[in-house]
């Protein structure tokens, strides 16, 4: 007698994150590697953190209201990237608004120019100190990978996609996700880029 053996499913990890988030920064320029390398499957999340901080009273990144932490984060931002070997600038303008990246983001999720186009803009932001939302800065990122830029931005500002990203913003406060990086495995929730690695461990555990 012959026994079928099925395949098993392959390990997945949800990366929820926010083109403006320092901390989605460090996570995003590591996990697809990180992933690649422990044969486990990612999903690119992207969405908006500042309807979910005013669900909390929040006006602004809690980095911004209150100084001491903020202080903090900046310079736990230049030893993490030194820690990790990624360039690092502080931005002028934080938090950036990143309606158009996080749109395009989305619209490209399960496209194999996501981890690219990511890195452009998350490089753009905290390394070059860059306008991420200017649609001149996103187009270049688009044509730079290759990409009919035109296009691309035409159906991220269409009326057919319009409200995705509004519906992904409240998936994401449905599951309870209340920073950034968030990170997903199965209905287990590691918040903030510390917790990548645990994510990742979790995620590849038989």
């Amino acid at each position: 007698m012959t026994t079928t053996t099925l395949p098993s499913k392959p390990a997945r990890i949800e990366f929820w994150f926010d083109f403006a988030s320092n901390y989605s920064y460090l996570s995003a320029m590591r996990i697809e590697e990180a992933t690649r390398r422990l044969g486990i499957e990612l999903a690119w999340r992207p969405f908006l953190l500042g309807p979910i901080f005013s669900a909390q009273g929040w006006s602004n990144s809690p980095f911004v209201l209150q100084k001491a932490k903020g202080d903090h984060v900046w310079r736990d931002m230049a030893r993490q990237c030194a820690k990790h070997g990624l360039p690092w600038r502080r931005p002028s303008v934080f938090p950036r608004a990143s309606v158009l990246p996080a749109r395009i983001a989305l619209l490209g999720s399960e496209q194999a120019w996501i981890g690219d186009f990511c890195r452009a803009v998350m490089t753009r932001n905290f390394a070059l100190d860059e306008d991420i939302n200017d649609p001149e800065s996103v187009h270049a990122v688009l044509h730079g990978l290759g990409l009919p830029a035109d296009q691309v931005i035409a159906e991220a500002l269409s009326e057919a996609h319009q409200g995705r990203l509004r519906a992904q913003t409240q998936a994401a406060m449905d599951r309870g996700v209340f920073g950034a990086p968030t990170f997903f495995v199965g209905h287990e929730m590691f918040w903030g880029n510390d917790r990548l690695d645990d994510a990742l461990a979790w995620c590849a555990q038989p």
